[in-house]
């Protein structure tokens, strides 16, 4: 157990290879409830996300959530968030633990007439099913058509009898689902998970899994791949970033980069020797520092050590040689595509 954002987390259960593997082949359970919860809502509200956000929240429909960011001035991220529309105007964000106060004092400097906010994190606990067994250990706990839900759906109704937000979305590259919940209603839905998940292979999961399955997936991480100080461009985000949809703040910002052209990007690279690159540790072409490593797991399922960096743009074709400061030693790395993994049916 860890203090993260001020929760106390658990790292692993049977142990980090093990709860991916799970994940992976059959299922696991993460108990993410240090996630923050804003309710955003009134009749500006649509406008309002708008305005701050680089998607297209009036193309959301009801029952559907998307992923953005809460923007700055300079075209970055104050945060990544997932936007849930639960009625025309009314719209629930998830935002980080590590950034919820922060988040929260944004937009409530920025919100006019027409806009109220609710910091709901206390309420809810949110549990995440995550895996190609997911589907049917959750359909055991609900008499709700999830199986009808495509990825980023959700729906208003019951797990275990107790009211849930119920939502196909994850942070792991596979399926599954998160479970927004009653906070006082966790337990026992947790229970009821683990004992009706027993016959797929369910394990329960932490923050180590958690981190080695989103890199695979080439997920970004707010405070690694993610700051104030890197755009959505230069983070391969750009599909989140709609320019046509009228203007937003940090939209002129995020134009002229695009029509410059991106100095630098976010890359993937796998180490090509003995050794693994962490979070970090300097990244080499030719004895000459480029970049940083992001983040650097060993890969369990490609049983190799990988990791992401930002690299001049030159330097970004798949195949380029690098080499990764680690301690004393150079360890020879190379650029590979992004994501390292993708799910079969994917």
């Amino acid at each position: 157990m860890v203090d993260f954002a001020g929760w106390e987390m658990p790292v692993q259960y049977a142990g980090v290879i093990e709860e991916h593997r799970a994940v992976r082949s059959q299922a696991g359970l993460f108990d993410v409830s240090h996630m923050g919860e804003i309710r955003v809502h009134g009749p500006e509200a649509e406008r309002f996300l708008e305005r701050n956000t680089p998607n297209n929240v009036a193309k959301l429909d009801i029952g559907r959530a998307q992923y953005s960011g809460l923007m700055t001035e300079r075209g970055t991220y104050a945060d990544d968030l997932l936007i849930y529309r639960r009625g025309e105007t009314d719209f629930l964000l998830v935002v980080n633990a590590a950034n919820r106060h922060a988040d929260l004092a944004i937009l409530e400097q920025r919100a006019g007439l027409g806009v109220t906010l609710e910091d709901l994190s206390d309420q809810f606990a949110l549990l995440a099913v995550q895996g190609p067994k997911a589907e049917e250990i959750v359909a055991q706990l609900t008499s709700d058509p999830i199986r009808e839900l495509r990825y980023y759906g959700f729906l208003e109704g019951h797990v275990l009898g107790a009211p849930a937000l119920i939502s196909r979305t994850g942070y792991t590259g596979e399926d599954g689902f998160e479970l927004y919940l009653v906070a006082d209603q966790a337990e026992a839905v947790w229970e009821a998970l683990i004992a009706s998940g027993a016959s797929e292979g369910l394990q329960p999961a932490g923050l180590g899994a958690r981190d080695s399955l989103r890199l695979e997936a080439a997920m970004a991480l707010y405070g690694h791949e993610l700051t104030e100080e890197i755009t959505p461009l230069e983070a391969g985000l750009g599909w989140v970033v709609k320019f046509k949809k009228g203007d937003y703040l940090g939209r002129d910002v995020l134009l002229a980069q695009k029509e410059a052209g991106l100095t630098r990007r976010l890359c993937g690279f796998e180490v090509v020797e003995r050794g693994i690159a962490r979070e970090g540790h300097e990244v080499l072409s030719n004895g000459e520092l480029v970049g940083t490593a992001t983040s650097g797991v060993w890969s369990p399922t490609l049983e190799k050590a990988i990791g992401m960096a930002y690299l001049p743009a030159a330097l970004t074709e798949p195949g380029t040689p690098l080499e990764i400061q680690v301690r004393k030693r150079r360890l020879a790395a190379k650029v590979v595509e992004l994501p390292f993994y993708r799910r079969p049916e994917a």
